[in-house]
């Protein structure tokens, strides 16, 4: 196992389970951004708001991909997600997860 792994674990390979679980994106980016582009079947929660939609995210009842432009918001939210609760991790910059799913 390389460093990267050990320091980071295989990201990858937890995309993968949670996509086999039927795992919702969720994309943390402004409107403007998302509107700009983004992963098709995404839902789209502005960072700002996730923590006041936690009850909504609940009633999604799967478990959460988080992803923004750089992955720093994202990180935000999946920690705020997983506070709450919610089986949740942080899939960084939406382009690179796209082609990771």
């Amino acid at each position: 196992m390389g460093i990267f792994n050990l320091l980071f674990g295989n990201k990858s390979k937890k995309i993968q389970d949670f996509k086999s679980r039927n795992a919702v994106i969720l994309d943390v980016r402004s409107k403007s951004e998302y509107e700009s582009g983004a992963i098709p079947g995404s839902k789209h929660i502005p960072l700002q708001q996730v923590a006041s939609k936690i009850n909504e995210i609940k009633k999604w009842d799967k478990p959460i991909i988080t992803c923004c432009a750089s992955g720093m918001r994202s990180a935000s939210a999946a920690t705020i997600l997983k506070s709450n609760g919610v089986e949740a991790m942080n899939g960084g910059g939406w382009f690179s997860l796209s082609k990771k799913l």
